[in-house]
């Protein structure tokens, strides 16, 4: 039997396969066994009740899709008095998903959250911060520290922050989050994109610009994921693009300890089930007892293949 456990931190997991936040509710399991995905990752949620982005909301793209959601939330109320309850019968860990326009929010927020039943939090530091004039947390090493930093101080559950694409650091800004005292980095949301519609010669999208995520962000942010890797100690949770198990395989062996399937799950709501399938078979075909092994095996720039570890090789192959 394979081995495909994993550990974010002080939280073991059954499998490294969790749905991207934004991307997944309880109403899967009309679909799903989600006792068999190693984590529950919820839409995130605010304080307030928030009535999201004008539509349209969604727009298909050569090779993904573009949303501006606007994180439309019940409210905190609503997910400790429904969502928690639902979660507890579900034995794949919950992992609140929450934002907040300033640094006290966002440690007031987790606070909180931080309730019996949930197991972790991802604090979607990609929204902005009014604090500095509308900037993404995560765009910076420094703000990225400090909110950190101050969330650290206000729940004792694991951090797993996510970050942006769109900074021009994110190897810096994951080192932040590390000193600030994440548990993990989620590498990472949507890449800001943009399309106009030839008809209307509008903007497909509601809200002008939106994220851009599914297969054609892959190379970019499984390249961020390597570089995070490599930056910090903390695990990282791969992030975008990913829709099978090859995808999911080339961010483990990029370094990460887990990943996050978003885009695809609109297209196929099994796929995450389709990704841990195949993790399974890669993993009996290859001859690997523990899918963790090969956690961060690629080789270095530079490296020849000659300097690689070898791999295992099934016993009928040789």
């Amino acid at each position: 039997m394979v081995d495909l456990s994993t550990t974010i931190g002080s939280l073991s997991l059954a499998n490294p396969v969790m749905p991207a936040s934004g991307t997944f509710s309880d109403e899967l399991a009309q679909v799903i066994d989600l006792d068999r995905i190693g984590a529950c990752v919820i839409k995130t949620i605010t304080r307030e009740f928030r009535a999201g982005n004008p539509t349209p909301r969604v727009a298909e793209t050569g090779g993904g899709m573009l949303n501006s959601i606007g994180i439309p939330s019940k409210g905190l109320g609503d997910f400790l008095d429904r969502i928690v309850p639902v979660y507890r019968r579900i034995q794949a860990p919950l992992i609140a998903s929450v934002s907040a326009n300033t640094t006290a929010d966002f440690a007031a927020l987790c606070r909180d959250v931080s309730v019996d039943g949930v197991e972790a939090i991802e604090v979607n530091i990609s929204c902005p911060n009014l604090e500095a004039d509308g900037h993404a947390f995560a765009m910076r090493p420094d703000l990225t520290e400090e909110v950190i930093t101050e969330i650290r101080k206000a729940t004792t559950l694991p951090i797993w922050a996510k970050l942006t694409p769109n900074t021009g650091d994110i190897a810096g800004v994951a080192r932040a989050a590390e000193a600030g005292g994440a548990d993990a980095v989620v590498v990472a949301n949507t890449i800001l994109g943009m399309s106009i519609d030839l008809t209307t010669f509008r903007p497909s999208l509601g809200s002008g610009m939106g994220g851009f995520s599914g297969p054609a962000v892959k190379p970019i942010l499984l390249r961020m994921a390597y570089q995070c890797s490599r930056a910090v100690s903390i695990p990282v949770i791969g992030c975008g693009g990913i829709s099978t198990a090859s995808d999911a395989l080339e961010y483990i062996v990029a370094g990460c300890s887990a990943i996050q399937v978003g885009t695809a799950t609109f297209v196929h709501p099994t796929a995450m089930i389709t990704v841990l399938e195949g993790l399974e078979a890669f993993c009996r075909e290859r001859g690997l007892a523990r899918l963790m092994d090969i956690r961060g095996a690629v080789g270095a720039v530079g490296e020849t293949a000659g300097d690689l570890p070898a791999q295992p090789v099934p016993a009928e192959a040789v």
